[in-house]
């Protein structure tokens, strides 16, 4: 029943109680997701992964994408069953679920889980648990232990080779450490968890929000406030001057929508300011025509990062600042499926980077938001 509730969660709850669904709508994009589908089971290797055996976090993404299907069949296929079996064979000692030698041990580990925790299936509650606390041993605290006095403590990175933590993999460790809470909430026996208010800090270390983040590199500028960057320091989307001559960090779209979620992830209210201020910015700087500031740099973990922000904070209609309003699901839907290719799969015709250049996975990032989509229809 748990595992039951942990699905409904991900792809049900939020979503706003529309007084007459689309069927019509639904349909098409069922059509999509059946065909998106298809072309994932197309190109699975023989031993059931997808991109490379190296980096399970693709094929548990994929794994993410078919348990979210509206229309899922109630037998699990044979391939689905071999995906899952691939996971598995990636789980170490230490709680984690990766290729030891091979990095990215965090983000690995946080997909892995999602794709367990979705499957709702019991059998992997233990490995859920145990690569939890692996998780919270993650958590970044430099300097006095227990004591927030570096801009990285409380965030969580790629892990091994990669000494700092960053906003990207912080999300993907709270959306698991969120969606598995329901595991460890009676079992005193379970170690400590994670240091949320750290959590917390490190988010808003990343915002340029000047009344919450007095770093020096912070920017009240009307163009920047209120958005995020990838780490204290460093934004994937460089500098600009703003109003004062400064030279500011660029907050930029899909990392904005990640610090957006990561919020949420942390239990914060819509109405807490920085959440409002970060929602702000997006609408402002709404388009699905770009990653904002980004380009077409990451465009499609944007699409996926929005429909899973302004689901969880329950955001029907967008009103934009010159009074428009957005019917954001039915415009990205359309946009998703106009996309698509022939073959049924998606890809980045613009930009490779951040792996966009491969199928299967901007393709499951399209299938989860559209399954999103489609419980909101």
């Amino acid at each position: 029943m748990k595992n039951q509730f942990l699905i409904l969660a991900l792809f049900a709850i939020a979503l706003p109680a529309l007084a007459q669904k689309d069927v019509s709508f639904q349909n098409e994009l069922q059509r999509s997701i059946d065909r998106g589908l298809a072309s994932l089971q197309a190109s699975q290797h023989k031993d059931g992964w997808w991109t490379s055996p190296e980096h399970p976090a693709v094929t548990a993404l994929v794994l993410v994408a078919y348990q979210g299907n509206p229309n899922k069949p109630k037998q699990t296929p044979a391939w689905i069953t071999k995906a899952y079996d691939y996971l598995l064979k990636q789980v170490q000692p230490n709680g984690s679920i990766y290729m030891p030698g091979k990095g990215l041990a965090n983000y690995n580990t946080s997909l892995c889980m999602m794709a367990m925790l979705t499957s709702g299936n019991a059998k992997y509650n233990p490995i859920i648990v145990k690569a939890r606390n692996f998780l919270v041993d993650q958590q970044f605290d430099e300097g006095t232990p227990g004591k927030m006095d570096h801009p990285l403590d409380g965030g969580v990175g790629y892990g091994e080779r990669y000494n700092h933590s960053d906003l990207n993999n912080t999300m993907m460790a709270l959306e698991a450490l969120y969606y598995s809470r329901h595991l460890v909430k009676d079992a005193p026996e379970i170690k400590d968890d994670l240091n949320w208010g750290a959590a917390i800090q490190f988010i808003q270390n990343c915002q340029n929000l000047p009344s919450h983040n007095k770093q020096p590199w912070v920017s009240g500028d009307p163009k920047q406030k209120g958005g995020l960057i990838y780490f204290p320091g460093k934004s994937m989307a460089g500098v600009a001057k703003d109003t004062n001559g400064r030279t500011a960090l660029r907050s930029y779209g899909s990392i904005s929508y990640a610090g957006m979620l990561s919020y949420a992830y942390a239990q914060l209210d819509k109405s807490d300011p920085r959440v409002k201020a970060v929602r702000e910015w997006l609408i402002k700087n709404y388009t699905l025509e770009e990653n904002p500031a980004m380009g077409a740099q990451g465009l499609y973990y944007y699409y996926y990062l929005m429909t899973k922000a302004l689901t969880i904070y329950g955001t029907d209609m967008l009103e934009l600042p010159n009074g428009k309003k957005v019917d954001w699901r039915k415009d990205l839907a359309l946009k998703l499926m106009g996309n698509q290719a022939q073959d049924g799969s998606w890809v980045n015709q613009k930009s490779a980077r951040w792996w966009e250049s491969e199928k299967p996975l901007v393709t499951a990032y399209c299938l989860i938001s559209l399954s999103l989509i489609h419980r909101g229809q």
